[in-house]
């Protein structure tokens, strides 16, 4: 009978019912605290964020709490992150969630290639750039000169326009410079691509994609254009080259935006770099040239000094100091022949052998809702400085981005890495970039239209276009 008691047991045991385990939404709330603090310690556009957004940092994240709490599952819950950073609307706010199964180190470097395109695609040169709203523009006439930058002419009103897109301000987008690069220097194939490697390509391919875009604009000045249109829609953006590009469309000198930065190491370490560079130059300087370097050595100091504060009531939580281009807001030939220029004044850096006022004419700006960061960078240099009119529909809003690498926070729970910028630009009058850059003539696109139908609203307000900018530069860019 004993025997008999134990079967019945287990056929008792295996025929109740599983008790599901209850989800538990305390992990993925810690991850949401852990999201709220580095927003309140590293986050830039913070004010921005809750004042011009109306998005309380504290209310917003109470309200994600709530929910994640009433979430029921994982996938619910990851949903309520990726709303918070949908709404905030910062194009440089994201969380990257780590790839199931994927690699958690990065793997060995190849000791050899086969071809260049093998070791650009490793190096992440990838094609894929889109073809720009002006691509659909009736009447286009393509020159056919190759090159990496797009350009046309249109027929308008007894006038000639010329065209010309940057599809994106990174090399990166261009594996064919890269490639040709490395085709020239067939040693690189033969060993690991490691950094000096990398910044060979990286400034080869930066070299010739600036001398290319001189060249464009020289084939549309050939080809009659009087007034340019530089089609920047569907341009994500990329690197500080953009401010060397946008100083080759007018010959005036220009003043990049005034920035800020958020206090804390990441800030004080680059500022301590700096001013460490700058008195080290100052040594076998002499003279009014050794002043000066200290004198910006100082500023760099005062910056360490603002970026170790701790917060404080009444403390701003971005200091204002410096510009997008450096501690100068503009550079010339003689500051570009020193060995520190690049640390004052980036866009002058060898990598950007550019040419001021390589086109010295009328300039129009495309822009749309996918124009983001350096793009929008380039969009609000030139309309601060009174250099083109502005056409489209309002960019993206990134503004500016993570600097020597961010300050990346990985949360707790789902290990996803959440990223903050860490700087501001200023707009002349004050404002925050990252509110997007509002057109001078807008079109009324939208970011679900066709490229045909965009492309049509555009070619309706282009004549208006072409007059503003044509006045703007009969001006002068005086007010």
């Amino acid at each position: 009978m004993r025997g008999v008691r134990i079967a019945w047991a287990a056929l008792a045991f295996m025929a109740a019912p599983a008790v599901a385990q209850a989800w538990n939404a305390g992990p993925w709330v810690a991850d949401l605290e852990a999201m709220r603090a580095a927003f309140r310690a590293k986050y830039a556009n913070l004010d921005w964020m809750e004042q011009e957004r109306g998005l309380p940092l504290d209310r917003s994240f109470d309200a994600a709490v709530a929910a994640v709490r009433q979430a029921g599952d994982d996938g619910a819950a990851r949903a309520v992150l990726d709303r918070m950073v949908v709404q905030i609307g910062d194009g440089h706010v994201a969380l990257r969630w780590p790839v199931k199964g994927g690699p958690t180190v990065s793997g060995s470097v190849p000791r050899s290639y086969a071809t260049p395109s093998a070791l650009c695609a490793g190096l992440g040169y990838e094609a894929g750039v889109r073809p720009g709203v002006a691509a659909g523009l009736p009447g286009r006439v393509e020159l056919a000169e190759p090159g990496e930058y797009r350009a046309a002419t249109v027929r308008m009103d007894g006038a000639t326009l010329g065209i010309v897109r940057i599809p994106a301000f990174m090399p990166q987008a261009f594996p064919t410079r890269c490639e040709a690069v490395v085709a020239a220097r067939p040693a690189l194939l033969n060993a690991p691509c490691e950094e000096a490697c990398q910044d060979a390509v990286l400034t080869g391919a930066y070299q010739a994609l600036t001398r290319e875009f001189d060249a464009a604009l020289g084939r549309l000045r050939a080809a009659g254009a009087e007034v340019l249109l530089v089609d920047l829609s569907d341009n994500g953006g990329g690197s500080e080259w953009a401010e060397a590009l946008a100083r080759m469309l007018s010959p005036r000198p220009r003043r990049s935006a005034a920035t800020g930065f958020v206090r804390g190491p990441h800030w004080a370490r680059q500022w301590t770099a700096l001013a460490d560079r700058l008195r080290q130059h100052a040594r076998s300087a002499r003279g009014a040239e050794r002043v000066q370097l200290l004198v910006w050595a100082a500023e760099a100091e005062r910056g360490r000094r603002e970026a170790e504060l701790p917060d404080a009531p009444g403390r701003p939580r971005v200091v204002r100091l410096g510009y997008a281009t450096g501690l100068l807001a503009e550079g010339d030939a003689a500051l570009a022949a020193k060995p520190y220029g690049p640390y004052l004044f980036s866009a002058g850096q060898p990598a950007y052998p550019f040419r001021r006022g390589a086109w010295d004419g009328p300039v129009i700006v495309l822009v749309n809702q996918r124009t983001y960061s350096a793009a929008e960078q380039v969009a609000a240099l030139l309309q601060d400085n009174r250099v083109a009119v502005i056409l489209g529909e309002r960019t993206g809003g990134a503004g500016c981005g993570h600097t020597a690498g961010g300050t990346p926070t990985t949360l707790p729970h789902s290990k996803a890495v959440l990223e903050l910028p860490d700087c501001v630009r200023f707009r002349a009058d004050g404002s925050n970039e990252v509110n997007g850059v509002v057109p001078d003539v807008p079109t009324g696109q939208r970011g679900t239209d066709s490229p045909a139908f965009a492309a049509r609203l555009v070619a309706a307000r282009l004549p208006e276009a072409v007059a503003a900018a044509r006045r703007l530069w009969a001006a002068k860019g005086q007010p």
